[in-house]
């Protein structure tokens, strides 16, 4: 077979327009090289534990269990790596494998591993690891692995992935953790070859990460341990942080305007992820396109953002996230201008002049929804739909909602790291048969072009059609995309070195105590 041989023991840029995003800003401090030696202004830091706090407990410690979320995958980033994975700036890195390459027009994709890469628990990373992590993961129907017709392993130990047809972007979904084939029990006994390993797990409390000392990245992690403590309220949140109980979160505008800036470094950025007031496409009355246009009319968005994130954030209306600057649609950056007005001839037209009740189901660990559902609550009551809250646990949430889709309307944030730097995440989910169609979006047109953008090969083509998908799902009032809601990661001081990724991605390995 002939190909075109490609190392990748330098950085792939697989798609520069993710490489930089607008708004993005990061503190980060030098950190020991990827050989571990020192760079010139760094300074060998002491062994110490990073007690971080998260909202939401990990829904798996499975990283082939589709039910993952953006939280769990970005605390799962440091434990599992697949055949390649991302870096800070947005490029692909090596990291299971040390070189690829693609042949037969585009339907074979090759990988060599590294020699000697071991799992947490010191055995080999073999071809058939990757073999058997690829197909459960096509088995389990993961976005974008129908298009794998088999994986292969030549007699030298290479591992061919053999597409149906020509895919130009199918590199970023090889970022899957590859885990071992020896290990079914994936979900009690998680093994990767990450920078960490999970030590223990208490639900509802805590995970602890140790440092994995087989790693094959030599001088990383920089810390022994990272202790992950799941805060679902934001006050308690807030509480620790002041305390000095935690060292370090993820959290929103309200609870960074109330820390003391000379007591932490915080990192700001957009999070790369859509906010959005997801309508359920088969209930009624959201079955009625003209009814989810007038929710669309009669949602503020600035307001929004004003008063549940104090100002910070950035309005969208579109599925996919502006930092694609050259496949995100700029023209539904407001589609549906606040118009009480039209949202009330909407609704009369439809049948409902006087109104309807509408139940909006909200997990109750994630304070920034709940506060964006009340203030819709408020906006749609103008209209006069009578709009009430429902919280759940997450639990509760995925089992009725994401997985059974038993729900009117929700409040949720969706990412874009189970393809990383790829639009395919945001928009892949909208296609009338995804697992993820939480909205249940049936489009015949929005699956069509979806999937010519699938095999064109032309670059400027195939964004051509991601922006006719987005026009589809906005011109159908298929929900209410608010915006990209900004983040920031807040650490102690003494805590150096994190980085901010352009994906949702909480990187420990390159984080260390200075003082």
């Amino acid at each position: 077979m002939k190909r075109a041989k490609t190392r990748i023991s330098a950085i792939v840029s697989l798609l520069a327009l993710a490489v930089v995003l607008p708004g993005c800003r990061q503190k980060e401090s030098p950190v020991p090289d990827a050989k571990g030696g020192q760079t010139e202004a760094s300074v060998e830091p002491p062994r110490s534990e990073l007690r971080f706090g998260m909202a939401s407990e990990l829904a798996t410690l499975d990283p082939l269990d589709r039910a993952n979320t953006a939280d769990g995958r970005a605390v799962l980033f440091n434990v599992y790596e697949g055949l390649v994975k991302p870096d800070a700036s947005g490029s692909l890195l090596p990291a299971l494998a040390e070189s690829f390459g693609i042949g037969q027009n585009g339907l074979v994709y090759s990988f060599v591993l590294k020699e000697g890469i071991k799992f947490h628990d010191g055995s080999i990373v073999t071809a058939e690891d990757v073999q058997y992590t690829l197909q459960t993961a096509k088995e389990a129907g993961f976005d974008g692995y129908g298009q794998i017709e088999k994986i292969e392993i030549s007699a030298s130990g290479e591992i061919n992935v053999i597409l149906k047809e020509a895919d130009p972007e199918f590199l970023p979904y090889l970022t899957i953790g590859v885990v071992p084939k020896s290990n079914p029990d994936r979900k009690n006994k998680p093994i990767g070859t990450g920078p960490f390993r999970i030590e223990s797990y208490t639900p509802q409390q805590s995970l602890v990460l140790a440092k994995n000392g087989y790693y094959w990245n030599k001088g990383l992690p920089l810390l022994d341990k990272v202790t992950l403590v799941f805060v679902a309220d934001s006050d308690a949140l807030q509480i620790g942080l002041r305390g000095g109980n935690i060292d370090a979160a993820e959290v929103v505008g309200s609870i960074v305007e109330q820390l003391d800036r000379n007591d932490f470094d915080i990192i700001e950025a957009n999070s790369n992820m859509v906010q959005l007031f997801a309508l359920n496409n088969k209930a009624k009355p959201l079955d009625d396109e003209r009814v989810r246009k007038a929710i669309n009319y009669a949602v503020d968005k600035k307001e929004i953002i004003d008063t549940a994130f104090y100002g910070w954030g950035q309005p969208s209306g579109s599925p996919l996230i502006p930092g694609f600057r050259n496949i995100y649609e700029s023209s539904l950056a407001n589609p549906y201008p606040t118009d009480e007005a039209k949202a009330k001839a909407l609704l009369a037209e439809a049948g409902y002049e006087k109104g309807f009740n509408l139940e909006i189901t909200v997990p109750s660990n994630y304070t920034m929804h709940i506060d964006t559902a009340q203030v819709i609550v408020n906006q749609l009551g103008k209209v006069g739909i009578n709009a009430t809250i429902r919280l759940v646990d997450w639990a509760t949430w995925l089992s009725d909602v994401y997985r059974s889709r038993k729900y009117e309307a929700t409040i949720i944030s969706f990412d874009g790291s189970g393809v990383p730097l790829s639009p395919r995440s945001f928009l892949g989910r909208y296609v009338s048969t995804a697992g993820g169609n939480l909205i249940n979006f049936n489009n015949a047109d929005y699956d069509s072009i979806y999937k010519l953008a699938l095999k064109e090969g032309e670059e400027g083509a195939r964004y051509s059609l991601y922006k006719q998908a987005q026009r589809v799902i906005s011109d159908n009032a298929a929900s209410v995309f608010i915006q990209d809601i900004m983040s920031f990661k807040v650490y102690r001081n003494g805590f150096k070195g994190a980085l901010s990724y352009p994906l949702a991605v909480i990187d420990f390995s390159t984080i260390y105590w200075a003082n």
